[in-house]
Formats: structure tokens, sequence, C-alpha cells
């Protein structure tokens, strides 16, 4: 068995991938709060945005601590198609999850519903993303702690989506985006502690890619997309915010039109006297 190591960087990987899951859920859960306040196409609009906002979020926290794994006795190297495909199930099925507790009458039913369906494309997205790994040797897993990410996958997928239905304070979503970062970190770890990897060292060059040349910078474009759109969303009104604003210019208009009613009834001030 060759050795595995999780954090050939040290603290780094686990901690800036730890804080993508976090910005991601965040953002995503602003979104949700911003959608179950609008309707028809903003409502649609603000959940795509949600389910772009998790799932790249969730993909880049997978990615990010992948740049720390390392076999002993082999180079690794990743399949761009599949990775790829990861990222679009990550984002796809946060979508369905997403959309369900959107637009769904029955809250409950939709909230376990969505809960077990993103929770299965989380998990799917993760061992989509390890079956893009392309080293020397043979990849098996631990069937126990694969079973056990897949729980913590759903309980965290259906966590996240009772927090964008209830939870609409700033900082009780920091709070919940804090606990989801964790769950999502922990399903990823318990997953490639999982991992054993029969090593068989050759001199044969593999095929794919190497996190430099494809990984980093795909996840350093995906971090690049968090970071703005959280600014977008930061900048832009709820309709709680909009509708306010409009009231208080309703207000300054009706003020401006009794004054000027006044001054019509008041009629001309009188001219100044002369000595």
């Amino acid at each position: 068995m060759g050795h595995l190591d999780h954090a050939t960087f040290g603290w780094l990987t686990p901690v800036l991938s730890y804080a993508m899951a976090c910005i991601g859920a965040a953002l995503g859960l602003r979104c949700t709060v911003r959608a179950l306040d609008a309707t028809g196409r903003s409502r649609r609009n603000w959940l795509l945005t949600a389910a772009s906002a998790i799932g790249t979020g969730i993909w880049t926290m997978h990615f990010v601590a992948m740049l720390g794994f390392g076999v002993t006795g082999t180079d690794i190297r990743y399949n761009v198609p599949l990775t790829i495909l990861s990222l679009v199930v990550a984002v796809a099925v946060v979508g369905v999850g997403v959309f369900a507790v959107g637009h769904s009458r029955e809250r409950v039913r939709a909230l376990l519903l969505g809960g077990l369906t993103t929770g299965l494309g989380v998990a799917s997205m993760h061992y989509l993303g390890m079956a893009a790994l392309r080293l020397h040797g043979d990849v098996s897993y631990d069937p126990l702690l694969v079973v056990l990410s897949v729980v913590i996958a759903v309980v965290a997928a259906t966590a996240a989506l009772w927090a964008a239905l209830n939870i609409r304070s700033p900082r009780a979503v920091a709070v919940a985006s804090l606990v989801m970062g964790a769950a999502v970190s922990s399903m990823h770890y318990t997953g490639m502690f999982a991992v054993r990897v029969g090593v068989a060292p050759s001199d044969a060059a593999l095929p794919g890619a190497t996190t430099m040349q494809f990984i980093f910078p795909l996840a350093v474009g995906l971090g690049a997309y968090l970071f703005l759109t959280s600014a977008f969303v930061a900048l832009t009104p709820t309709a709680r915010e909009r509708a306010a604003y409009a009231s208080a210019g309703r207000s300054g208009e009706s003020e401006l039109a009794e004054q000027a009613e006044y001054a019509e009834h008041a009629g001309p001030a009188p001219a100044p006297t002369t000595s």
C-alpha cells in the first residue's frame, strides 16, 4: 500500500478548502433568501445563482483539498473530462435541491427529497472527482467509510436546504455557513480516509493533467467567481430595501406636494413696505 498524504502543504489546503466551502454556502444562502422574497423570473435567477454558488463552493472545496493530496511512489494526474463532469454534477444536483425548496408548497417533503437528492449528488461529485485520478497503482475504498461519507453528505445537504428556508438574518447565515462548511469538509475527508492505493511503480507516462496545469487554475477561477458574485449580491438591494427606498421616495414626494399646496393657498408673500 502506498502512503497517502492528505496535506502535503500542511494546513494551507485544508483551511483554504474550508473557506471556499463556507463562502459558497454563505453566498448560496443569501441568494436563496433573496429568491424566497421574489417572484417570477427574479426568483428563478436568484435560485440559479444560489445553485451555482453552493455547487461551485463544494467543488472548489474538494479540489483545493486535492491540491494537498499525494501518494508516495507515484505521480498523480487528472482526467480532464471527468473532472469537469464532476463540476457539472455538483451544480446540477444542488440546483435540483434549491429549486425543490424554492418552488414547492409542501416544504417538509421538498426538504427531505431535495436533501436526499442533493446529498447523493454531492457524494457523486466527490467520487467522480476521485475517479478522475490517474496514478501508478490501483485505488480501492473502505465500504464503511464510503457509506459514512454519503450519510454525512445527505445530512449536510438537508441542513443546508433547511437553513435556506428558515434563516434570514446575515448573522445567522454566517453561523450556518460555518457549520455547512465544516459538514462538507467532513464529508470530503471521510471519503478520502476511505481511499486505499496499491502502488505499482512504473516509468510510463501518466495520461491527464497535473494539478498545476488544470486543477489549480480552474480552482482559482471558480474562487474568483465566488468572490465577485459575493460582491454583486452584497451590493444588490433586497426586496425589503427596495420597498423601503420606494416608501421613502413617496413620503418625500408627498411632503413636497403638501408644501406646494400650502404655498398656493397662502398666496404670494406680502411685498416689503418702504418708509
